[in-house]
């Protein structure tokens, strides 16, 4: 990679949904290997407690968990599972829990643990759980951005809005990316937005940015049944490409938003250090 990168604060992107079953998972990795294909750093922090997968999608077995490193077990970098050459995973595992419960030495420890980390990795993506709980929201916060993942299920358009609605008033977040998963095409997709979005801008006073959507063809229900990233495997595949499309229109719009960047800031964040 370019020393021009080594200068730059890791920029930081949750992806979260309102309701499981979207397909939140498979699309953080899928989206993480197109921008490694694209020459970025990635660092996946799996961040569903109850059902962190991410690994799954790229068959290893993590090496440890932020728990080891909370308790003084391990160093962070001995919890960094390098999956290809250009994509880490961190796994939450039970750390998830103890993250708003440390004391103020574990929490500083853990922040001057993870700024280690800040100038090796272009981008890190957090795969939150599913839903609103406190966990949920204080990950999405801390992060650069926000991407809400809904599908045509009423309920995922329900449990989406309420997240968002929770982020606003809470956290006084007010922009939110979408990205539109399980559709038909583009056309399905889009309408689906502006759905949602009508129904958002009704009740509250924030953005809500369109990233894409991404068809459930064929291909990407068999690779996703056989546990392969779509993006690498079959990158011809519509909902490859509309992955591929996603992720540069991720960066554009990540790029532009100063705020809120680097490892260290959404550490502290999270942990609570002032």
């Amino acid at each position: 990679m370019s020393s021009r990168f080594y200068s730059q604060k890791t920029k930081t992107l949750a992806i979260t949904s309102g309701k499981g079953g979207v397909g939140k998972t498979t699309l953080t990795a899928n989206l993480a290997q197109a921008l490694a294909q694209q020459g970025q750093r990635v660092l996946i922090f799996d961040g569903d407690l109850g059902m962190a997968n991410v690994d799954i999608m790229f068959g290893v077995k993590p090496e440890g968990n932020i728990l080891d490193v909370i308790r003084g077990e391990k160093e962070i970098s001995e919890v960094v599972t390098q999956v290809s050459p250009l994509i880490a995973l961190i796994s939450g595992g039970s750390g998830i829990v103890e993250l708003n419960r440390l004391n103020p030495f574990e929490r500083r420890a853990l922040v001057d643990s993870v700024s280690q980390l800040e100038h090796a990795y272009d981008y890190m993506l957090i795969d939150t759980a599913p839903g609103i709980s406190d966990n949920v929201l204080y990950l999405n916060a801390a992060a650069q951005m926000s991407a809400v993942i809904i599908n045509p299920d009423p309920a995922s358009l329900a449990d989406s809005y309420a997240l968002i609605k929770v982020l606003n008033r809470e956290y006084k977040e007010t922009r939110f990316s979408i990205i539109c998963n399980q559709v038909r095409d583009e056309v399905e997709g889009l309408a689906l937005f502006n759905r949602f979005s009508e129904v958002v801008n009704r009740f509250l006073s924030i953005g809500l940015d369109y990233w894409g959507s991404v068809p459930q063809d064929n291909l990407l229900k068999r690779s996703t049944l056989q546990q392969r990233l779509i993006v690498r495997h079959e990158p011809q595949a519509e909902s490859a490409r509309a992955i591929q499309a996603i992720s540069l229109r991720m960066q554009q719009s990540v790029q532009k938003s100063d705020t809120k960047a680097g490892l260290q800031f959404f550490w502290e964040q999270v942990v609570g250090v002032a």
